[in-house]
């Protein structure tokens, strides 16, 4: 028996009306206005849809258990070099460089300068 005739359409659909809820509520949430809960709840319901569709629609639950380890241990090593980089890579400047062009984007950002123009000058 193959996992379509397990389920049933009916369990798709209503995996998929749930992802469509998240997507509601994503939407919604930030209108509040609570920036640490749209934080929250942005990444929270990303995880959740992730989740769903990795074990509803990809069947990830059903792969050898190497499989899974293999993606865990990706996600793990991603998160590790973003952890590691992050640091550095987000600021405009450090000990014996700096990023020019951040600089001055935040000069004219803070100064309220910002216009339909790139640094060219030209329109798009």
């Amino acid at each position: 028996m193959s996992e379509h005739e397990e389920h049933g359409d009916s369990h798709y659909i209503k995996i998929w009306a749930i992802l469509l809820a998240l997507l509601a509520v994503s939407f919604v949430g930030p209108m509040v206005g609570i920036q640490w809960l749209t934080l929250l709840t942005a990444f929270g319901i990303a995880v959740v849809k992730a989740y769903l569709v990795a074990v509803n629609f990809m069947h990830i639950n059903l792969t050898p258990r190497f499989v899974i380890y293999t993606v865990a241990t990706t996600l793990v090593f991603m998160l590790l070099f973003f952890a590691g980089a992050a640091p550095d890579v987000m600021k405009a400047s450090g000990q014996h460089w700096q990023k020019p062009a951040w600089i001055e984007a935040e000069r004219v950002w803070a100064a309220g300068e910002v216009s339909g123009e790139n640094a060219h000058g030209e329109h798009h």
